[in-house]
């Protein structure tokens, strides 16, 4: 080769390299910029935004990993999205919401780390307590199957309402004791805050709460969570697919995630609506 030939070639792959985001040189002190890795997490109303762009420069600063955030309004396109590909990681759903979402869609998805609990809560703006609904009122519930045994749970936990827990995926119908005889109507979970207008309460999921910013005063009650085991099925996760779970970056994402600073975020945040939950066994 001639050494025009060669002096040639150097340029062009040169000219490869600077077109590709990396640069080099040949001394002992040689340094390759990697190029930035681009993550698009999905989450489901506005509440976490702040949280995820928060998380995002971080993850920048010490990993070159950007987050793109997508926000969706119902619970089961992000799970979707994961699958088809036009989201790499979701961030929105509680462990027991995954598990039964995962097997509807083929067990294709995976948790790749806990995130937060966020306990939903019974919310009212023409009662003021528990012992104000009179008989024949109507309380809007989420009609999901998981978030709907959470809310049977939640109004069995304020005696409302006896359920047959025995049944997989209990609905209204399966409601056994009723004593001030509700309405209990089911309604998408994103529909709950909207019905809170006209109905006498609501059982809404935390985020959607968060977004309409209801006030902590109209709250009649508050999940318990403060058993490990029994809320181990309601802390929240981020989700990936099988055959992406172990990508770098979403690994990254997941440590960038479980730290201090991000527990010191939520709890400015959230004011209590949400709490850290990666270290909840």
């Amino acid at each position: 080769m001639s050494k025009k030939a060669i002096i040639t070639g150097i340029g062009v792959v040169a000219a490869v390299a600077v077109a590709g985001g990396i640069w080099a040189h040949t001394s002992s002190t040689t340094k390759v910029a990697a190029k930035d890795t681009t993550v698009t997490v999905g989450i489901v109303g506005d509440s976490s935004r702040e949280l995820w762009q928060d998380i995002s420069k971080r993850t920048e600063k010490k990993y070159n990993v950007k987050l793109k955030i997508k926000v969706f309004s119902d619970y089961v396109k992000p799970n979707q999205a994961l699958i088809d590909g036009s989201l790499d990681i979701n961030a929105f759903q509680t462990k027991i919401f995954f598990d039964d979402q995962n097997k509807n869609l083929g067990n294709k998805l995976v948790s790749i780390g806990k995130t937060v609990i966020s306990p939903i809560r019974l919310y009212s703006l023409k009662v003021d307590k528990l012992a104000d609904l009179k008989d024949g009122m109507q309380i809007a519930i989420p009609n999901d199957a998981t978030n709907e045994e959470r809310a049977l749970n939640l109004l069995t936990q304020a005696k409302l309402i006896k359920y047959n827990q025995k049944v997989t995926n209990p609905t209204v119908k399966d409601i056994t004791s009723n004593p001030k005889h509700l309405d209990i109507v089911e309604v998408s979970s994103d529909q709950t805050v909207a019905d809170l207008k006209s109905a006498d309460a609501a059982v809404i999921n935390g985020n959607f709460a968060q977004d309409a910013k209801l006030a902590k005063k109209t709250i009649l009650l508050t999940q318990d969570v403060s058993d490990p085991k029994t809320a181990a099925p309601y802390i929240n996760i981020i989700a990936a697919r099988k055959d992406r779970a172990k990508t770098k970056a979403f690994r990254e994402v997941v440590k960038e995630f479980q730290t201090k600073a991000t527990e010191k975020k939520i709890n400015a945040l959230y004011d209590g609506f949400e709490s850290a939950a990666w270290n909840l066994k």
